[in-house]
């Protein structure tokens, strides 16, 4: 997933393909909207969230630190520090331990979850590891490495190196089934992609036609369907048994993540580039239409869903002006301004 910068708020390319009439028909209300507003503040960036309800804990990164945020109340619980350059969480409770995705540092931070301290590091095993997902089926952790174009197997109680699998290409977000299959997207070359978990190696690429450079994945285990989300305004469904596409949604401008919210059949989108949220509703297996385009801010492209409270988290924040390039820093980012960073709660409202 890509870190944010205020660069993504650029102008999307306008869609070339006429949706189907469902796909485009205008969006009604689903009563979900922005409830509340935790103000966090704090320099730095931010790339994925993971809500866990069972800690009660929401997990953001910051860069170069992790913060652990109470769902109940938005309170910071604590900072996970040396986390230089956190994309990702995963989470094993059978261990007692998290684990974040370091980018810069190419490693994993291993931490307590009961004390929310740091208790080591893993090498990742690759360069720039991204997403991050712990696999029941295998008992592993799986490393999605965008630099070295591979994703790196870990056996979390030992924290060794387990495989190493080349995949062709940058990978980006990634579901399991825990049952012995882990999908992610591969975003620069437009694909879907498989991994036998139990054997650490990679089955199948997909083709995902028509959908530029895939980042959010969302997985529906009781229908075998993968939600791919799209630069170009498409989520695109997959059958996960064999790399069919299903269907495709409209969705809104710079979208970054995507949930799926098994209980009451919703996919979500969050677009940071027109500071929407996306609802699709899951008519049938084959059938999706939108819901409702909630506004939540400019910025707001990653979330988490609490498949408990059916909540969804986002944060946001305001951008100052870019530095000028410099030898050391030949592409800077504009920095968050000041008390600006924030969590968005939306709720389904009665």
């Amino acid at each position: 997933m890509r870190a944010f910068s205020a660069s993504v708020l650029s102008a999307a390319v306008s869609l070339a393909v006429v949706f189907s009439a469902q796909a485009a028909a205008p969006a009604t209300n689903a009563a979900y909207a922005v409830v509340k507003q935790y103000d966090i503040g704090g320099p730095g960036g931010w790339d994925y969230l993971l809500a866990d309800p069972q800690s009660g804990h929401l997990f953001v990164s910051r860069f170069d630190r992790s913060l652990v945020v109470n769902l109940a109340d938005g309170t910071v619980a604590a900072t996970i520090p040396g986390t230089e350059g956190v994309h990702g969480f995963a989470i094993v409770h059978e261990l007692g331990r998290g684990y974040t995705s370091n980018g810069r540092a190419d490693n994993l931070t291993v931490f307590d979850l009961t004390t929310l301290k740091p208790i080591g590091t893993i090498p990742a095993g690759g360069h720039n590891p991204d997403a991050i997902l712990y696999d029941k089926a295998s008992a592993h952790l799986f490393a999605f490495n965008g630099r070295s174009k591979d994703v790196t197997v870990i056996d979390p109680k030992t924290g060794k190196l387990v495989a190493t699998i080349p995949v062709g290409g940058k990978p980006e977000f990634a579901a399991t089934d825990d049952k012995g299959h882990v999908f992610f997207n591969i975003e620069d070359t437009s694909e879907l992609a498989q991994i036998d978990s139990r054997n650490a190696k990679l089955v199948a690429r997909w083709k995902l036609a028509e959908c530029e450079d895939p980042s959010g994945l969302a997985f529906d285990e009781a229908h075998h369907r993968l939600f791919s989300v799209c630069q170009n305004e498409r989520m695109v469904v997959t059958d996960s048994t064999n790399g069919k596409r299903v269907a495709e949604v409209k969705i809104g401008k710079g979208p970054d993540a995507a949930a799926y919210d098994a209980q009451r059949g919703l996919v979500f989108s969050s677009n940071g580039e027109d500071g929407t949220l996306t609802i699709v509703k899951q008519d049938d297996a084959d059938h999706y239409r939108v819901a409702a385009n909630v506004p939540t801010e400019a910025s707001a492209r990653t979330l988490a869903l609490d498949p408990q409270s059916h909540n969804v988290y986002l944060v946001a924040a305001k951008f100052g002006p870019k530095p000028e390039p410099t030898k050391e820093q030949p592409h800077p980012r504009a920095p968050v301004l000041d008390g600006s960073f924030k969590v968005l709660v939306v709720a389904d409202q009665p």
